[in-house]
């Protein structure tokens, strides 16, 4: 019950629902009994033959359990499911509000399918919870105890034998069949989490399958994780349909039980023979609370495994947080950043992205970060840009640690672009009013106009992904968002990778006019136009090898010169 503490926790905040389905649920169970066990004495009673005006006040009261039977039962579902929709709609939206700040390192420690797998299909696993965990024992033990009580008034042994049954069916078959749920669970929803991944890899690298003829290996997997997940399912359901017969099975032997010492309690004058029919009605009514326990085990596994996956993505802590913390915030002036002997390294890998780096990045200075492929530069900025926690080391952003500053302020101030950007299914106008609210047509084409993008129009559409577009395309229409944006800090990862010498020249030229006096970080393999720059760092292998001004490395002639001269001897 550990894994659900956070659901509970969520779930009492309906308490004034919850109160009112527990009440109408006890309500149209203790009518259900009484209208059975008027039946079973009105038909002795009439069997009788006493006078009609005898059994008025019996046939009212009937209708009058009828009556308030369905009426209950009505109110019982009416605010037992708004509660649970309710319930159901905090749950996401505390999942969601949980796991957005750790995006996108979450994506480091779970495949896509995994993930997806579990913030859609666990959270709907937990929507039975309240309807078919906590709620049923409840009804069922109070109408029990009830129903217990009143027959304690004509027959103890009946009394007793249906105390009994509360616990066989209402305990002992559900704990035992729970037992037995809980290993079928495990491996059910590993198998819908392979599956889940196995359909996101197929669909995202279709069409790299088909060009290394892959596709048939590709196919057998998913058909074999469909396969274990269905035969799953099946084994699911039967465990769940003998879970059931079970408890009906020994219901009804309980029923069998009480008709039987009732007979014999009449036979030895212990017990009115006008009660033996009500007894054994109520025995037969009161049962039927019991029947949502024999599903119970399915639906507690299922929720307990759903909680506790849920758990393993999202800490506790954060799934009850009220809002983000917040530290310093970046205001509008170019900020600097200070690395102090920071290690980080991917979740599961023993290898460090980057190890021991020290960094000062002054305000409003102008910084490349150059090196092979692999040597840490992307990581680094990322740690900058707060998507990431450091192993080791500090990060200050303007004397603060970055891990008390709020993370908004920092997004919402800074331009960036990075090597893989996403673009919406929609238009270009689309696209760049992610910026921000209020731009014109005029800023817009304006800035497509400064980044080659001027034979596009507004209207032109975007497919999901950018697809429609070329590599180069997708880069400047990312510089065209950073440049409407207009923030003091330009945080920007291979901008130009994918763009003609000609162009990246002209529009280097203008980011520089731009930034003017504002802080930039510019990570690049090529080194041409880097003479402007305040600063270059060397890295290799997750650490900084050299740093200063273009003509003190070029004077040092260390690495970074041994890159420059390969270079030239490459491209002239």
């Amino acid at each position: 019950m550990k894994e659900l503490g956070f659901v509970v926790k969520l779930m009492m905040k309906e308490k004034k629902d919850i109160v009112y389905s527990i009440l109408f649920g006890f309500l149209a169970g203790m009518t259900s009994v009484g209208l059975f066990a008027s039946s079973g004495y009105l038909i002795s009673k009439a069997a009788l033959e006493v006078p009609l005006y005898a059994l008025t006040v019996m046939i009212a009261l009937l209708k009058l359990f009828g009556f308030t039977k369905a009426l209950s039962r009505y109110a019982e579902r009416y605010f037992s499911h708004r509660a649970t929709f309710t319930i159901l709609a905090n749950l996401r939206v505390s999942i969601y509000e949980a796991i957005e700040p750790l995006a996108p390192g979450i994506f480091g420690r779970y495949r896509s399918g995994d993930l997806l797998s579990r913030i859609v299909g666990d959270v709907e696993s937990l929507q039975n919870f309240f309807l078919r965990v906590f709620y049923p024992p409840v009804i069922l033990v109070m109408v029990f105890l009830s129903t217990i009580l009143f027959t304690m008034f004509y027959s103890v042994s009946v009394a007793l034998i249906l105390l009994v049954g509360l616990l066989l069916t209402g305990f002992v078959v559900p704990a035992y069949f729970a037992l037995k749920q809980r290993k079928i669970e495990v491996t059910l929803r590993e198998r819908r989490g392979e599956l889940s991944t196995e359909v996101t890899e197929f669909l995202y690298g279709f069409r790299d399958l088909k060009i290394y003829q892959r596709l048939e290996d590709k196919e057998r997997s998913l058909v074999h994780a469909s396969t274990g997940y269905v035969s799953e399912e099946e084994r699911e359901g039967i465990h769940s349909l003998f879970s059931h017969s079970t408890n009906i099975l020994v219901s009804l032997l309980i029923s069998w039980i009480i008709l039987a010492v009732g007979a014999y309690s009449v036979g030895s004058g212990q017990l009115d023979g006008i009660y033996l029919a009500m007894l054994v009605m109520i025995s037969l009514t009161v049962f039927e609370n019991a029947t949502p326990m024999a599903i119970l085990p399915t639906h507690y596994e299922d929720s307990r495994r759903a909680a506790a996956r849920l758990s393993s993505v999202i800490p506790e802590e954060s799934i009850e947080r009220d809002g983000p913390s917040f530290g310093g915030k970046l205001g509008g002036e170019a900020p600097s950043f200070h690395l102090k002997d920071v290690s980080f390294s991917f979740g599961g890998e023993e290898r460090k992205a980057l190890d021991g780096v020290d960094l000062e990045l002054p305000a409003g200075s102008k910084t490349a970060i150059v090196g092979p492929s692999g040597s840490g530069k992307s990581t680094l900025l990322q740690l900058l840009l707060n998507f990431y926690s450091t192993d080791q080391g500090s990060i200050f952003v303007n004397d603060a640690s970055i891990k008390d500053f709020d993370k908004e302020s920092l997004w919402e101030h800074a331009n960036v672009v990075l090597q893989e950007n996403h673009f919406f299914y929609g238009t270009l106008r689309d696209n760049l009013m992610l910026v921000r609210d209020g731009l014109t047509d005029g800023e817009m084409e304006s800035a497509l106009d400064k980044v080659k993008l001027n034979h596009f129009s507004l209207e032109d559409t975007v497919l999901e992904k950018g697809e429609n577009l070329s590599g180069g395309e997708k880069q400047r229409l990312a510089i065209a968002r950073t440049l409407l944006k207009g923030s003091p800090l330009w945080m920007l990862d291979e901008p130009t990778s994918s763009v003609d010498a000609l162009t990246e020249k002209e529009i280097f030229d203008h980011l520089y006019k731009v930034a003017g006096g504002d802080t930039l970080i510019l990570i690049c393999h090529r080194l041409i136009g880097l003479e402007n720059m305040d600063q270059i760092v060397v890295m290799d292998q997750g650490k900084v090898i050299e740093a200063g001004s273009f003509d003190e490395l070029m004077d040092k002639k260390g690495y970074f010169f041994e890159m420059k001269q390969i270079e030239k001897s490459v491209l002239f």
